[in-house]
């Protein structure tokens, strides 16, 4: 079942077993009014349980980096707008991560990682990514980190 996430009325649900519950409903509704208004698109969320694709992709691309998260996937999303291919997931623990692919230019591709407010930095990522603070109306503090995807994916 997909869910529109609605960044007017910010809702858990689909988040409600993470300890940051309202925090990451706020990074999620933070990305679903960036691209409403970048690109007039409704972000929608899956259950990570009916996504197994989605996992397996941002796994792959993740193994670049030589990266595996323990925290449990809650959802994710897969859409394209324009030339960019967006995949995300949002785990329990409170990140959330974005792989930005665009079809048509190597030297446009990465993936992001934010932190939603309150959650420690995920012991994965820990040392080995610098996370600059973003303010948020409707996340608050997010910390967020990149990396620049090297492969063809």
């Amino acid at each position: 079942m997909s869910y529109i996430v609605d960044f007017k009325n910010v809702s858990t649900i689909g988040l409600e077993s993470s300890p940051v519950a309202d925090a990451l409903a706020g990074l999620r509704a933070n990305e679903a009014r960036y691209f409403m208004n970048k690109y007039k698109h409704e972000f929608t969320v899956v259950l990570a349980s009916d996504s197994q694709d989605n996992l397996d992709y941002v796994n792959r691309v993740l193994k670049e980096r030589d990266i595996a998260f323990a925290a449990k996937p809650l959802e994710t999303s897969r859409f394209q707008v324009e030339n960019i291919q967006f995949t995300y997931v949002f785990y329990e623990d409170g990140l959330g991560i974005n792989v930005m692919y665009t079809v048509d230019d190597p030297k446009k591709r990465a993936v992001g990682f934010k932190l939603s407010e309150g959650m420690e930095v995920p012991q994965e990522l820990e040392g080995k990514f610098k996370f600059a603070r973003q303010k948020s109306k409707l996340a608050g503090t997010i910390r967020g980190s990149y990396f620049v995807i090297k492969g063809q994916y």
